[in-house]
């Protein structure tokens, strides 16, 4: 019997939010719609500028995998999830955010150092440009990580911007093998197109010999296979694992496993804020899949969430949303 669903690892970051213009960008030279890893003198710079020209849009904590299951846990989940923080303020507030969307975590997590932030930046087309500081979450490794809690699950997800640290490629590289040792299912997010471009072997690491579930978004699959469509970016990918859900924006998305693949219908809604939408659709999907929904069910209910999340600011929804919109997919459902 499983203690809990879902065991993630991931980086944990204080997100800080702007509304920005596209000027902005250009003049920082940062690249539109990916994730820049940072030093922390070079973002308090940034944030300076920011603070003085741009539209500041609040704090929340964030981090992909976390992202992904808060959402899974407020749907209906149970989570355990390892990241490292630091010995600080914000360390705390991530933590305690964590623990009050009643996923697990354990004093492991708690590091010297100081939390890692990320600045984000939305533009007028609410697309998502990061600039991060990874600070003690740079470092995360098996020190930090209570492994007991895979060994029950159900599910073990692992987002791809550990794809950069060292450390945390050998921590995923345990948990991937105590998943393997005791039939828990591997899912995996390629995370961004940056670290496609910039960290693919170490995404090459993450994914070993393969996953039980990948998702990516169309920019991401067609980078990582080298491919120019997102029907020959399926196939490649479904090499590597036995499902595969490419996301498609407003369009939908595709998802395949070894018998079939179909395309879900995106939802029209008004979109100020991409960030975590991703994130939000991963955790929705897999919460399906562990409460035995079929893929096609699955995926219409990560739309349905992930819509949701890009049409308001902060990566994540109040913990009772995610159960409203629950309800009204149910009974729609039935």
């Amino acid at each position: 019997m499983a203690t809990i669903d879902l065991f993630s690892i991931g980086n944990a970051l204080i997100d800080q939010e702007f509304k920005i213009s596209d000027d902005f960008l250009v003049q920082q030279n940062l690249q539109k719609g990916t994730m820049q890893l940072t030093d922390a003198e070079t973002q308090t710079q940034l944030f300076q500028q920011l603070q003085s020209s741009q539209m500041y849009k609040g704090q929340a904590s964030g981090g992909s995998a976390a992202n992904t299951t808060v959402a899974f846990s407020a749907l209906g989940g149970s989570a355990f999830y390892a990241c490292r923080v630091g010995n600080d303020a914000l360390g705390t507030i991530y933590l305690q955010g964590l623990n009050e969307a009643e996923i697990q975590t354990t004093g492991k997590s708690i590091s010297e150092g100081v939390t890692g932030t990320c600045i984000v930046l939305i533009s007028d087309d609410a697309e998502r440009t990061m600039h991060t500081y990874l600070g003690t979450t740079a470092e995360l490794s098996t020190a930090q990580i209570d492994f007991e809690p895979l060994k029950t699950a159900r599910w073990l997800y692992i987002e791809g911007y550990l794809s950069t640290s060292e450390t945390a490629r050998k921590a995923v590289g345990q948990a991937r093998r105590i998943a393997r040792e005791n039939n828990v299912k591997i899912a995996l997010s390629l995370s961004d197109p940056a670290m496609v471009q910039y960290a693919r072997a170490g995404l090459n690491e993450l994914i070993a010999d393969g996953v039980d579930l990948i998702f990516c978004n169309q920019q991401e699959a067609m980078m990582y296979t080298e491919t120019t469509s997102v029907d020959d970016a399926l196939a490649k990918l479904r090499l590597l694992s036995n499902e595969v859900v490419i996301t498609l924006s407003e369009k939908g998305a595709v998802v395949a496993d070894p018998q079939q693949h179909f395309h879900v219908a995106g939802r029209k809604v008004t979109a100020v804020d991409a960030l975590g939408a991703g994130d939000a659709f991963a955790g929705a999907f897999l919460y399906a899949l562990n409460a035995d929904h079929h893929l096609q069910s699955a995926a219409a209910l990560a739309i349905l969430v992930s819509s949701e999340v890009v049409s308001q600011y902060g990566p994540r929804l109040e913990i009772s949303h995610y159960a409203r919109l629950l309800q009204n997919f149910q009974q729609e459902c039935a």
